[in-house]
């Protein structure tokens, strides 16, 4: 028996079929599969089908027009299904159409500073204008001017860190979004590029631009929502010596496998957009030009790489690059960051200015806490989300290993409540 057992081709065998399980257990190892049902993830099929009835409700009653949702748990996708329709036109939404995900763009530039960061190339908490130097000695608004949006400036006393641009602690506005009357009306003056544009303009001259303008207040003191990650899309730049959207796609797009996302589209995939809509009399109607061109992923100059809202991406792939989050910094083999820089990346760095007791604020997203576990439908304490500026959210829970995404495309109010509700109903889909 004792020779049977231990023969050597079977004994390689044994070998082969034990690395194979472990290897199927170990999510740090692995892609993102579909499952083969819901039930073999740990999830109810019943309680994601509640799901599509909620999302078809939010759909009947045009609080949105059209969604595009995914769910994965345990590194494999139960739930990725789309709804209603990809324009005003009436064409139907595909599960591979591909959305503006605008301040999704964030976690994403964050991750590419904090990749150079491993590399031993700055310090979080050097001043920015070490690598940019027209953001030396920033000044503060100490009076302003309504009637003409001049204004009188007043030392700030303290230099913008790098840490401060990733947690929005910089002092730094978002000009046509921003809350700020005051930085609204000196940034539009100052033709500084808050999101998207199609004109013929770099981020290295909006960037330098926004350097030379004043503060809302001292860097380090408030959490107030910023053009930061744009400030540090050049600054990849800068310390990489890579235009910031080859970095992105070298470093992060290419291991990953996020064939769909970009800044800009190609015409084999522009059909692919989804139309931005709002309501016009009742109607679904697709978003006009305002103060930026909707059409801009396939129009244009096609030059201005925004760090903080400027990419495109499908659910998909963007589980893909929130994957790699959950799997400790590695996704099919391909290692984009340390857990140990996860680890951090996830820990409070906002202290106690973000401002929301259900969560504090990492390098890269809103972290959950304690007290966010104990408001409910949030998911465990230490999960991650964000949203971007066309309705779009998403959420990783690293206890559940689950990730939730949900894509629309809308401005204005409609009354859309798919985004909690998605997020409440997903966790309470786990059910292993």
């Amino acid at each position: 028996m004792l020779h049977n057992l231990f023969h050597p081709q079977k004994y390689v065998l044994f070998l082969l079929l034990v690395t194979n399980l472990l290897s199927a257990q170990n999510p740090g190892n692995s892609g993102l599969v579909p499952a083969t049902s819901a039930e073999e993830a740990g999830m109810s099929e019943s309680r994601l089908e509640k799901i599509d009835q909620m999302i078809k409700e939010a759909i009947a009653q045009e609080e949105i027009p059209g969604a595009v949702a995914l769910i994965a748990k345990d590194g494999k996708i139960v739930y990725h299904k789309s709804f209603g329709m990809a324009n005003a036109e009436g064409e139907a939404l595909e599960k591979d159409d591909i959305f503006r995900i605008a301040s999704q763009t964030k976690a994403i530039t964050s991750t590419a500073v904090m990749m150079l960061w491993e590399e031993g190339k700055f310090r979080l908490d050097d001043p920015i204008s070490k690598y940019i130097p027209e953001f030396k000695d920033p000044q503060l608004i100490a009076a302003f001017n309504e009637k003409d949006s001049t204004y009188t400036t007043k030392p700030a006393g303290k230099e913008i860190t790098i840490r401060q641009l990733l947690t929005h602690t910089s002092g730094l506005g978002y000009g046509r979004i921003d809350s700020d009357d005051r930085i609204r009306k000196i940034y539009t003056k100052a033709g500084i590029v808050d999101l998207f544009t199609t004109d013929k303009v770099n981020i290295e001259e909006n960037v330098k631009k926004l350097a030379g303008l004043p503060l809302y207040a001292t860097p380090g003191e408030e959490w107030h929502y910023s053009e930061g990650l744009d400030v540090l899309g050049y600054f990849v730049e800068v310390i990489s010596g890579q235009p910031f959207d080859e970095f992105l796609q070298e470093r992060i797009f290419d291991p990953l496998g996020m064939e769909d996302t970009q800044f800009y589209m190609t015409n084999e995939k522009k059909d692919r957009l989804v139309a931005v809509q709002h309501k016009d009399n009742g109607e679904w109607k697709n978003f006009p030009v305002t103060f930026y061109d909707p059409d801009y992923p396939v129009k244009g100059a096609k030059m201005f790489f925004s760090g903080g809202a400027g990419l495109t991406s499908t659910a998909e792939d963007y589980a893909r690059f929130l994957q790699m989050y959950l799997n400790g910094g590695e996704f099919n083999g391909n290692r984009i960051l340390s857990r140990t820089t996860v680890d951090l990346i996830l820990k409070d760095q906002a202290k106690d200015l973000f401002g929301d007791p259900n969560k504090d604020h990492g390098l890269a997203f809103s972290v959950l806490t304690d007290e966010g576990v104990r408001a409910g439908g949030l998911g465990s304490e230490g999960t991650f989300d964000w949203g971007g500026y066309f309705n779009t959210q998403y959420f990783a829970d690293p206890e559940e290993d689950v990730i939730g995404i949900i894509l629309k495309q809308t401005q204005g109010d409609t009354g859309d409540e798919t985004g909690w509700k998605f997020r409440q109903m997903v966790l309470a889909s786990v059910a292993d």
